[in-house]
């Protein structure tokens, strides 16, 4: 049977993918970063899943305003890096697991979550960044990728704790699987940032290290932050944190943190990664 053993919540910066392309993740700036991110590199690799789940979002690559979908799931055999507007991010091109993708969907959709089936799609910063910050520069990515995109650009958009749920869905879908398989999760977006208006540039490590925190010691205060709370306390694109509670719902009540990293700032929000492992 398959099996869900770990999940990461990471960012996804897009200015991290660039310092990983040009070459700048040693200066200065960039150093004390992308040290902090070599355990969990050394960790995934020593693990060695067959298939990792990437819960992401699109910043305007593969939706735009003509069609939103809440939940979309990848199930294509590959999918290409997007063209964000300065030509698509030289890494390798993401392989999908149709088999998985589909038995998800179909789990999913008949456990009453409304998957919007996708069988083209290009994956832009939001599931890339995750890669390279947890593989490097590979020649080709280690593992399969099952992507999930989430709407978190346009309001309304998923709670909390329908993330959640849909994370203990995602559970019960792998665990029905009848092949081995080894599967991770990853939650991505976050933490806390605001890229307009007055408050452009607003970080709130307090808040930042308190999520972190409760992923292990009180998961029901983070299930139920208001998409309200999010916006006062972690600026307007703090909310992307519903991401993580994704990954958080498909691990044990009891899943244990392994490992984590922050870091303030990387480009003009703050960066965290953390690790959980089921017992």
């Amino acid at each position: 049977m398959a099996d869900l053993f770990a999940g990461i919540g990471t960012s996804h910066v897009p200015g991290i993918g660039a310092a990983v392309d040009k070459g700048m993740t040693q200066n200065d700036y960039w150093k004390p970063l992308f040290d902090g991110y070599e355990p969990a590199r050394e960790w995934l690799a020593k693990e060695a899943p067959d298939v990792v789940i990437i819960v992401y979002n699109d910043h305007a690559s593969a939706f735009s305003m003509e069609l939103i979908p809440t939940f979309a799931l990848g199930v294509a055999a590959e999918f290409q890096p997007a063209d964000e507007g300065y030509g698509p991010r030289k890494v390798p091109t993401v392989q999908g697991h149709p088999e998985l993708a589909w038995h998800l969907a179909e789990s999913l959709i008949l456990d009453e979550f409304d998957m919007t089936i996708v069988n083209e799609m290009p994956v832009d910063h939001g599931l890339t960044v995750p890669l390279s910050i947890t593989c490097g520069q590979p020649e080709a990515w280690p593992f399969k990728v099952i992507p999930l995109c989430v709407n978190v650009i346009q309001y309304p958009q998923p709670t909390g704790n329908r993330c959640y749920q849909l994370g203990k869905a995602i559970r019960r879908a792998v665990d029905s699987f009848d092949r081995d398989l080894k599967v991770a999760i990853f939650g991505t977006g976050g933490m806390s940032h605001q890229l307009q208006g007055e408050r452009a540039g607003l970080v709130n490590a307090e808040f930042d290290i308190a999520f972190l925190d409760d992923l292990t010691r009180n998961v029901d205060r983070l299930v139920n932050i208001s998409h309200v709370e999010y916006m006062r306390e972690s600026g307007s694109e703090g909310a992307e944190l519903v991401m993580w509670m994704i990954m958080r719902g498909a691990l044990d009540d009891d899943a244990k943190e392994l490992y984590r990293h922050f870091h303030v700032p990387a480009s003009n929000t703050a960066a965290g990664l953390i690790i959980l492992e089921n017992p």
